[in-house]
């Protein structure tokens, strides 16, 4: 195959992936890429039919490639696509997408975990996400503080489903666990219970995992869970 032969396959196969239409020597030198004539062109043509790399489904009709002609374009002829911009923007987007999808399925998953190594409340927030994730509420309330304190009941649910994620915009988390406990709990609602608290970061955005559970809760134990957890949302 020589360099015109090349580029006319070249051309070909550019063609009829944008139209599907088989490809002749008219449209061929409309696209102005050919200083030849038409007769060149259909000659030339008709070489790489005869060599394998098209293939004329009528008579009366242009070239199409065939699988040939395919496996030496793909392999010797191929340039980058002049919709490299919007392949490029359309996969940002997706990647985007993906990586938020992961970064929720994370935290879901942390959340999970540990709450089945405590008896307490698991929790996490998603960065990128303002959203909240927690496990345990029903071992939790089965204990007898919430037990002999319906009002205490309910306010660990109003705080789980309304407050906590915005409290925990303004708590100054670190990688090192915190304890919330007693009267300097954050929690106004449910100040007989403790938050024990740290931050774990996401392709590079904080965000936090923490246990809430009765002032009575195992703390050493809690610490050793949340932290053994935690190491599960390092990014990688």
């Amino acid at each position: 195959m020589n360099t015109r032969q090349a580029k006319l396959l070249a051309a070909i196969i550019d063609q009829f992936v944008e139209t599907a239409l088989p490809v002749g020597s008219k449209r061929l030198l409309e696209m102005g890429d050919f200083s030849v004539s038409s007769a060149t062109i259909r000659n030339e043509m008709s070489a790489l039919e005869d060599e394998g790399f098209l293939e004329q489904p009528h008579i009366s009709a242009g070239r199409i490639p065939t699988a040939k002609g395919y496996r030496v374009y793909v392999k010797e002829f191929m340039e980058p696509s002049g919709l490299e911009l919007q392949v490029r923007k359309k996969f940002e987007s997706l990647q985007e997408q993906y990586f938020h999808r992961k970064d929720q399925e994370r935290a879901y998953e942390a959340v999970a975990v540990l709450s089945h190594m405590i008896p307490n409340i698991a929790f996490a927030t998603v960065p990128h996400k303002d959203r909240l994730y927690y496990l345990g509420l029903a071992n939790t309330l089965r204990q007898p503080e919430f037990q002999l304190n319906p009002l205490l009941a309910s306010g660990v649910v109003e705080v789980l489903e309304r407050r906590l994620t915005d409290l925990l915009e303004h708590v100054e988390l670190s990688d090192q666990v915190r304890y919330y406990i007693g009267e300097e709990h954050l929690l106004t609602e449910i100040p007989s219970c403790s938050v024990v608290v740290k931050q774990y970061v996401l392709r590079g955005e904080p965000g936090a995992i923490g246990i809430i559970g009765p002032m009575r809760m195992d703390y050493a134990y809690n610490t050793v869970a949340l932290e053994m957890v935690s190491d599960l949302l390092r990014s990688e």
